[in-house]
C-alpha cells in the first residue's frame, strides 16, 4: 500500500471543516493489519488496528503543520511536524494523519496516511518518524 490523501481531505477542506493553521492535528501509528480506504475511510472511527505498546497512548500525539505556497508547481503544500514516542515499545506499519476535535474517534476528520513501507519497530527506545514530503498538495 502506498501513502495517500484520503478523498475526504479536499471536500473537509473547501467546507471549512479542516484549518491548517488553527486546527488540532495529531498523528496515529496503525499495524500492517490497517487497510487504508482512500474512497470510503472518512473519519477516525473508520481507522482500525492502532498500534498498542509501552510509550505509546491511543490517538496518538499532536503534530504542527507548515504551510509553504508553491508558485513554481502552482501549489500549497502542507507539512507536519515530526512526531515522536520516547522510550516505547511498538511494532507499526503506518501512520495515520488526522484532525483531532478531542472527543469521539467518529467526528475527528482523516487527512493522510504515511506507509512505512516496511514494520518498524523500537523496543524501550525512541520512535520518531521523519516527515519530508507534504501529506496535502492542492492544484
Amino acid at each position: 500500500m502506498a501513502s495517500l490523501i484520503y478523498d475526504s481531505t479536499l471536500e473537509d477542506e473547501k467546507r471549512g471543516n479542516i484549518d491548517y493553521d488553527t486546527d488540532t492535528f495529531k498523528a496515529m501509528l496503525v499495524t500492517a493489519a490497517y487497510t487504508p480506504n482512500k474512497g470510503t475511510h472518512t473519519k477516525r472511527s473508520d481507522v482500525t488496528n492502532e498500534v498498542t505498546g509501552t510509550g505509546y497512548t491511543a490517538g496518538g500525539v499532536v503534530v504542527t503543520n507548515t504551510i509553504a505556497k508553491d508558485t513554481v508547481n502552482h501549489r500549497v503544500d502542507v507539512t507536519p511536524s515530526n512526531p515522536s514516542w520516547a522510550s516505547s515499545t511498538i511494532t507499526a506499519r503506518g501512520a495515520v494523519i488526522y484532525k483531532s476535535r478531542g472527543g469521539a474517534s467518529s467526528a475527528d476528520e482523516l487527512v493522510g496516511y504515511i506507509d512505512f513501507g516496511a514494520d518498524v519497530s523500537s523496543t524501550a527506545a525512541l520512535f520518531s518518524l521523519s516527515i519530508t514530503a507534504p501529506y496535502r498538495t492542492q492544484n
